[in-house]
């Protein structure tokens, strides 16, 4: 092949360039190109110059009304809308571009048997030109001070929003419908999340822990986080005060339910604060005038909800009932948070030893432990006893389920990968339990 062939080409494409063409015709057609070259790169600029200014500059501007003032936050206090006409207009322009630099190229060279390369030079010619006018030339010669290019011209960027607001409500609203559709379409689950989560690491760490925390916070029933009614210290409202006091030092505790007959009939919460004025009062002290309403949750209550309600009302803790209204335990704000970021302890705290590991794949566990700490423990999903576990919220529930009575000791129930071997029991309830992965 001759390596000179190219060149020979272009050569005779050169050859072929109609001077005679270049006439009052073509020079008018180039000046009209610039022209509309420019206006683009002015509206570039004035996009550049309106979106800089920011809400606290925006807000100055209200309080120093003028006409050039008032102008700019008219067209600033919708900013989708004047977005939406800068949007067309770049777009007619860059239209207008490509048709009269098309016809400048065609009147400057004749170029019928080249058609595919100058076509091709026509395209990069006039992308070039696109980007120097719109992206390089406003940076150079428009003004430092954008806010005063605003004002100098911001009369006609409002005539030209007005004149195009049309199309402009048009184009933002028909968008906005478009998104959402496209929102309620992408929306995943919570489950899909979770799972997405787990495949997207094998080790897990802490941060991990607190969004899956977090993802799973909404489907957390208050009975699944509950301190169990057994569990729960609570007094008779008609305890004497010194009694109540041996109580409250003993327990830790900074708020008391406070019942009457049984704790099926809750009348209040006792907050040890309130009692402090009165320590030193007399053993006939009227202490039950002290008690603050109690807040009652249903057992089905979602967590997410009761945090909400939690902050509203200004407490800390509520009284779980069952559907027949009796008392099912308690659940406060710390075992809520607990969800998301983990076990909360401070000095005063005395550890709650609900299970003990033997190796990695046996445990010994409380028969009341919560199914949702449970799974915690064992690193298995929330969902793993949901063909049996029934109403049961505790290890001790789902074994109940799963054999219909109290198991003896020594008894081993096989449920998928676990094995339970009943390590203590009475006749009300099992105690302990040891669960071996398998």
């Amino acid at each position: 092949m001759d390596t000179t062939e190219p060149f020979q080409h272009f050569g005779s494409m050169m050859s072929r360039i109609s001077y005679d063409a270049i006439t009052g015709e073509s020079i008018s057609m180039l000046a009209i190109g610039l022209f509309v070259l420019g206006i683009l790169a002015l509206v570039a600029g004035a996009e550049d110059a309106f979106f800089s200014i920011i809400p606290a500059k925006l807000k100055e501007l209200k309080k120093n009304l003028d006409s050039k003032n008032n102008k700019i936050v008219t067209l600033l206090e919708s900013p989708q809308y004047f977005k939406a006409t800068v949007i067309i207009l770049k777009n007619l322009l860059y239209a207008g571009i490509f048709i009269i630099w098309g016809f400048i190229f065609g009147f400057i060279a004749d170029v019928q048997n080249y058609s595919a390369i100058i076509f091709l030079g026509q395209i990069a010619s006039i992308a070039v030109m696109i980007v120097f006018f719109k992206d390089i030339l406003p940076q150079l010669f428009l003004p430092k001070n954008k806010l005063d290019f605003a004002r100098r011209i911001v009369s006609i960027f409002l005539a030209i929003h007005k004149f195009f607001m049309p199309l402009s409500l048009f184009l933002v609203n028909s968008t906005s419908i478009v998104t959402r559709k496209l929102l309620k379409r992408k929306k995943i689950t919570l489950d899909e999340l979770s799972e997405a989560l787990s495949l997207s690491s094998e080790e897990i760490n802490e941060d991990e822990n607190i969004l899956r925390g977090i993802i799973k916070f909404g489907n957390i029933d208050a009975k699944e986080i509950m301190k169990s009614r057994i569990d729960v210290i609570a007094v008779d409202i008609n305890t004497e005060f010194d009694k109540l006091i041996n109580i409250i030092i003993d327990s830790g505790h900074s708020r008391i339910p406070v019942y009457e007959e049984s704790f099926d009939n809750v009348k209040g919460i006792l907050y040890i604060k309130d009692l402090l004025p009165y320590m030193q009062k007399k053993e006939d002290f009227s202490w039950q005038s002290l008690l603050r309403p109690p807040y009652f949750v249903p057992e089905t209550k979602k967590i997410n909800g009761l945090l909400k309600e939690f902050q509203d009302n200004k407490i800390h803790l509520a009284i779980v009932i069952d559907e027949y209204g009796g008392t099912y335990g308690i659940v406060t704000l710390e075992d809520i948070l607990e969800e998301i970021v983990g076990e909360i302890t401070d000095e005063s705290d005395t550890d709650e030893v609900y299970y003990s590991k033997i190796d990695n794949q046996t445990y010994i566990f409380e028969g009341k432990i919560l199914l949702n700490d449970f799974y915690k423990i064992l690193n298995i999903n929330d969902d793993f006893f949901k063909d049996i576990k029934g109403d049961a919220d505790t290890i001790a529930g789902v074994i109940l389920e799963l054999k219909g009575e109290i198991p003896r000791k020594n008894e081993v129930i096989q449920y998928k990968n676990l094995t339970f071997e009943i390590e203590s029991s009475d006749k009300r309830r099992i105690k302990k339990v040891k669960v071996s992965i398998n």
